[in-house]
């Protein structure tokens, strides 16, 4: 049996940092949203279960696309579902168009051909431009991803949780910057992005620093306190630099209550209203 290809087409455009720049610039927006289809906030209008999160989900997508550079469907939302929850999210990411970057949130974290095979299914079968990557296993966690052409590796470096100083903190160097450090040694470094929450924007600075060429997937804007205006002042650079994720605040915007056209109004304006944030921090850096 032959290993599942994704009908998705993606744009070369998008395999590189000068490249997504000018997506970024062409839209003048730096948001990535997160795809979290929780099945006890989307509203009663969608149905339920399946059939409800990838109509609630493909809504969210068409509303807010004119805003959205990247799109970020978490996995674990679709995978609860078993085989018809992993059908829809194929769908799903199918009909995101090619110039817009999925990001699939999946946090792998194996080695060698086990973390070959996650690569590849989510690569080649689900047909994502990105991964997010869980590197604490080290380089042969990493390299494996690393290895597909065009395709970019999403390291967790600084989370956004509060648990993150259990582990990130900790170290004569912090575990997160040793992360940051090492594996620009890794082979295919120039396709690495790092997750680095908002809510810790004092560190952004320091994270650029180590990386100062690197895109920076940055969650916690909006429902957990990050401010896009934090985001740029600590993390920009000559290139943008960040994909600033939102995810409940786009997507329950509308409320529980809402009807499908309320709900994908309701997105779209949470959506314009951090695409003018952004338009705002890239006219003042002179990148649009």
């Amino acid at each position: 049996m032959t290993t599942p290809v994704s009908p998705r087409s993606t744009s070369a455009q998008l395999a590189s940092a000068s490249g997504l720049f000018q997506t970024i610039q062409a839209k003048a927006s730096f948001l990535c949203v997160g795809l979290d289809p929780d099945p006890a906030k989307i509203p009663a209008a969608f149905g339920t279960g399946v059939v409800a999160m990838e109509a609630f989900c493909s809504a969210v997508v068409e509303a807010t696309l004119p805003y959205a550079v990247a799109y970020k469907p978490n996995l674990a939302f679709f995978e609860q579902y078993g085989a018809e929850g992993w059908a829809a999210l194929e769908r799903v990411v199918a009909n995101i168009p090619s110039d817009v970057l999925v990001i699939a949130d999946a946090k792998r974290g194996d080695i060698g051909n086990t973390a070959l095979k996650y690569a590849q299914a989510l690569f080649t079968g689900l047909g994502a431009d990105a991964v997010t990557v869980a590197p604490y296993m080290g380089r042969d966690s990493v390299e494996p991803f690393t290895s597909f052409p065009n395709k970019w590796t999403v390291l967790l470096a600084l989370t956004s949780n509060p648990s993150a100083e259990d582990f990130e903190f900790h170290g004569g160097t912090p575990l997160f910057e040793d992360v940051l450090s090492k594996s620009q040694t890794f082979e295919g470094a120039d396709r690495l992005m790092y997750v680095v929450g908002a809510t810790r924007p004092e560190q952004l600075g320091r994270v650029r620093k180590l990386v100062p060429e690197a895109f920076l997937l940055v969650p916690g804007v909006g429902a957990q306190g990050g401010t896009v205006e934090d985001v740029c002042t600590h993390g920009m650079n000559a290139t943008c630099g960040l994909l600033v994720n939102s995810s409940r605040g786009i997507l329950y915007a509308g409320g529980q209550e809402s009807t499908v056209e309320e709900a994908k109004h309701a997105s779209q304006a949470a959506a314009a209203k951090l695409q003018a944030s952004m338009r705002t921090e890239l006219e003042k850096a002179k990148l649009v």
